[in-house]
């Protein structure tokens, strides 16, 4: 295979991948050409790679474009498994849209700001002045109820099977419990509900690199969001496998790719493995 990279740290690892800095795109259009596969090339080069070069990514489209809103991502979840999304209602950031939201949702309740990640932009809403401040902040508006936990589980996603994961307990001074803003790592094992929302959710979106938020709540999943690029702390051994497990998947898919089938062909499903 050939590999073309634009993200030299999370492909050092991937032999004879050929590393381009992003800035360097235009210059170097005719490598790009040549490769089998583009690797996590940055959001502005998407569409150039995809639609103009013709050339495959990874990781895929659908996890680019619904890894990059959290409207667009909730919507998606919504319409796959909207039995395990937490109440949400969304809508522009206008008089009449935050108080038709502010009166529909009880209180303490989450509110985000659409385009964030790692716990930023996440707000537990208990009064009318957190509202406010909300408001100030966000350009479109993203609430959702507040589920009754302590923790929850970030579960890795890689091509097409579960790696792994581990639980993350809320911070010490509570309601977050990403790594990033105080949680803390425990390693109990992951319910099997969870790892079977994972594997419909990514599934069904056609979802091929991810760490996805999930709660549990009385033993029932709730999909909070995915991250497209998520970081390697708390995954432990799991990190070696990462590069084996994205080469393996791009061989697959290649040799599944057949000039002779049928263009509109379904995508495989692969069984889960974890």
């Amino acid at each position: 295979m050939k590999l073309v990279s634009f993200d030299a740290f999370r492909t050092l690892r991937l032999p004879e991948t050929n590393y381009i800095k992003p800035e360097l795109f235009f210059t170097q259009l005719a490598r790009v050409r040549e490769a089998d596969w583009v690797l996590f090339p940055e959001y502005w080069q998407v569409n150039p790679v995809v639609f103009a070069l013709k050339r495959r990514i990874f990781p895929s489209l659908a996890s680019y474009l619904l890894g990059h809103n959290k409207i667009e991502m909730t919507r998606a979840f919504m319409s796959v498994a909207p039995e395990h999304v937490p109440w949400t209602l969304m809508g522009p950031n206008d008089p009449v849209s935050a108080e038709h939201l502010w009166q529909q949702m009880a209180l303490p309740f989450v509110a985000k700001i659409p385009k964030s990640s790692m716990g930023e932009g996440v707000f537990l809403i208990e009064n009318r002045a957190d509202w406010q401040h909300y408001l100030g902040l966000t350009p479109s508006l993203y609430v959702q109820e507040f589920l009754p936990i302590d923790r929850d589980l970030r579960i890795v996603w890689v091509g097409d099977r579960v790696l792994g994961g581990f639980w993350r307990r809320q911070s010490e001074q509570g309601f977050y419990n990403n790594l990033s803003r105080g949680g803390q790592i425990d390693n109990s094992p992951l319910p099997a509900a969870a790892l079977a929302l994972v594997q419909r959710l990514a599934t069904a979106l056609e979802i091929d690199h991810a760490g996805f938020d999930i709660a549990m709540v009385d033993g029932y999943p709730f999909v909070l969001e995915f991250n497209r690029l998520f970081g390697n702390r708390g995954l432990g051994s799991i990190n070696n496998d990462i590069p084996g497990v994205i080469l393996d998947y791009l061989q697959r898919r290649i040799d599944c790719d057949n000039p002779d089938d049928d263009p509109l062909r379904p995508t495989p499903i692969w069984p889960l493995a974890v």
